[in-house]
């Protein structure tokens, strides 16, 4: 009954409008809401660190060699940053998305007992049935979008409630291990911190593992572990996603596009970016200006 209740109130969030079309709305920071009227066909685009809860439909979301498949009543949670491509596998669809704040959870670190950490491991993105409580507090947290005044107050309360519901249930490991400065996790979470802050520069696994305090083959086994993907592989997703915003913004040419984002071969750019996106840049280029005008 929780679950239907909260899909109720999702649904009363959109407005007459909006319910004949697919939309996204944000009742409250960092809290969207999202519908679609038909399934869609695999999107990439970048993860950080979310809830996604499915209210209604299905979901398929593939990183690395993974592949999760979701559906209502079920989470995805992702703790680091992560490439992916996914996809609406059954519509009507709705979803609650919301923004996992890892401040937030570091700060619980003292009023968490110290056993609940150990042996936490897990991967970066995990699905899991929402229990009770967590439905309970998402549901209150949602009813806030209709008083300004309440959610001021009792938004950040709510907010630290659902993150320690989170940090605790069975599909939260990972943000477990992300309380431990010292942990892999959070050696692997810098270490994606310093390839997003320079795409460009090539990827050196010695050197990055030396940053964040690893060897370099513990480095590349935890990184894939944590991540299912390599830092290389890593790096030329994240690439070849910027290089889409940049194309679709129709700032520049493709060649100028291939070197801003690292590349330095353009024909190179090319033949990978059509694998990804299944169309070559200067196609994608002009589709996006077509919509424009």
């Amino acid at each position: 009954m929780t679950l239907q209740r909260l899909a109720e109130r999702a649904a009363a969030c959109f407005s007459a409008a909006q319910n004949e079309r697919d939309q996204a709305v944000e009742p409250l920071p960092g809290t969207v809401l999202l519908r679609h009227h038909s399934p869609t066909s695999f999107e990439a685009s970048l993860y950080e660190p979310v809830l996604c809860l499915i209210l209604q439909g299905r979901k398929q979301v593939a990183l690395g060699e993974q592949t999760l498949s979701f559906g209502p009543g079920e989470c995805l949670l992702v703790s680091h940053d992560l490439p992916v491509r996914s996809r609406i596998t059954r519509a009507p669809y709705l979803a609650l998305v919301v923004e996992v704040d890892v401040g937030t959870v570091r700060k619980l670190y003292d009023e968490v007992a110290e056993s609940a950490l150990d042996g936490a491991h897990g991967r970066a993105a995990e699905t899991h049935r929402a229990d009770d409580g967590l439905l309970d507090a998402l549901c209150r947290y949602l009813a806030l979008a209709d008083s300004p005044a309440d959610a001021k107050v009792l938004g950040p309360l709510i907010s630290k409630e659902i993150h320690y519901r989170l940090l605790m249930a069975p599909f939260g490991a990972m943000l477990r291990s992300l309380l431990r400065h010292d942990s892999n996790a959070s050696a692997i979470a810098r270490a994606i911190g310093h390839i997003r802050a320079d795409i460009r520069s090539p990827v050196v696994i010695p050197e990055l593992a030396r940053l964040v305090g690893m060897s370099a083959s513990a480095f590349h086994k935890h990184f894939k572990t944590i991540t299912s993907t390599t830092p290389l592989q890593y790096q030329k997703e994240l690439r070849l996603l910027e290089a889409r915003i940049l194309l679709k913004a129709g700032s520049a040419s493709v060649t100028r596009i291939a070197y801003e984002v690292g590349y330095e071969s353009s024909s190179q750019f090319s033949r990978e970016y059509s694998r990804k996106f299944g169309v070559p840049p200067k196609q994608d280029m002009a589709i996006a200006a077509d919509v424009v005008r």
